[in-house]
């Protein structure tokens, strides 16, 4: 089977692939009792339209020559990034329970020789666009029609290697790479755009040369109207969707946490979380 952008009638929705995604981003946070949980909340819905509207891959052959590639940049959204590779059934759900354990396929940061699914290696921020350069230049050599998908986080934009891939593809005219940025405005060290001010975001890219939308991340027909026009886009250019995102999107006692970067949730926090995302499903 072959993901493609017309499901199945019987299919589950979108939302309902968004609200699956959050769910077990949860489950797996509740094995190790903390983690990267916010994160995997807030790009969820992104997720969900990439994996299930978007791109075109096999989930029972994950390295089909033909497939769309999903580079994680942002290595520490591990979680959010196996939460939808269960989902597309890339990765068997029974391995959600041995998160980050030792002699796991699911490590706490993304490793491209332990997962199914997974392009790259994270850990070093800032490293997916270049990666995502090199392969789009690949692809067009071949004369593959395979887009070369990237995550990464505002945070990234600190990172000067990012600058550097942004005018490489711009400069090389890689219209097979559709980059999304998410901008939850945190990270370690504080609110982004604190850190290191990136705004004019939108103006900058398209100032290297790329065809930028920005829309709300946390919603899932901006999203898909954003995708859908990032494909559709006939300029010989790279594209960038930049989300605006939610931390803790879904739970609102995670939603309203001051810092929520890394977060330990105590144990009966747990069910709490997962009952708050099933209620704001049924809302």
């Amino acid at each position: 089977m072959e993901n493609v952008a017309e499901p199945l009638a019987n299919a589950p929705t979108l939302a309902q692939r968004a609200y699956n995604i959050r769910r077990n981003a949860l489950r797996m946070g509740e094995v190790q009792g903390q983690g990267y949980i916010a994160q995997a909340l807030d790009i969820s819905d992104v997720l969900a339209v990439a994996y299930f509207h978007a791109m075109r891959y096999r989930p029972e052959d994950p390295s089909w020559e033909e497939r769309d590639r999903f580079l994680l940049s942002n290595g520490h959204y591990a979680i959010a990034l196996y939460a939808a590779l269960i989902e597309a059934g890339i990765v068997p759900e029974a391995e959600l329970e041995s998160y980050g354990f030792d002699e796991s396929r699911l490590p706490m940061s993304g490793m491209a020789s332990y997962t199914p699914g997974m392009e790259m290696s994270g850990g070093s921020l800032g490293l997916g666009l270049g990666i995502a350069v090199g392969m789009g230049l690949g692809l067009k050599r071949k004369k593959s029609s395979s887009r070369v998908y990237t995550l990464f986080s505002d945070g990234e934009l600190d990172e000067g290697s990012v600058w550097e891939a942004i005018m490489s593809a711009g400069h090389h005219k890689l219209d097979n790479i559709i980059g999304i940025i998410d901008v939850n405005n945190q990270q370690a060290d504080g609110p982004s755009t604190q850190v290191m001010a990136f705004e004019p975001l939108v103006d900058k890219l398209e100032a290297f040369g790329w065809f930028v939308q920005r829309v709300d991340g946390n919603d899932l027909d901006a999203v898909v109207s954003a995708f859908d026009a990032a494909k559709a886009h006939t300029e010989p250019r790279p594209r960038m969707i930049v989300a605006d995102t939610l931390m803790g999107k879904g739970v609102p006692f995670l939603e309203q946490r001051e810092k929520n970067h890394f977060i330990r949730v105590e144990q009966h926090e747990w069910q709490l979380a997962l009952a708050s995302l099933e209620a704001g499903r049924q809302s």
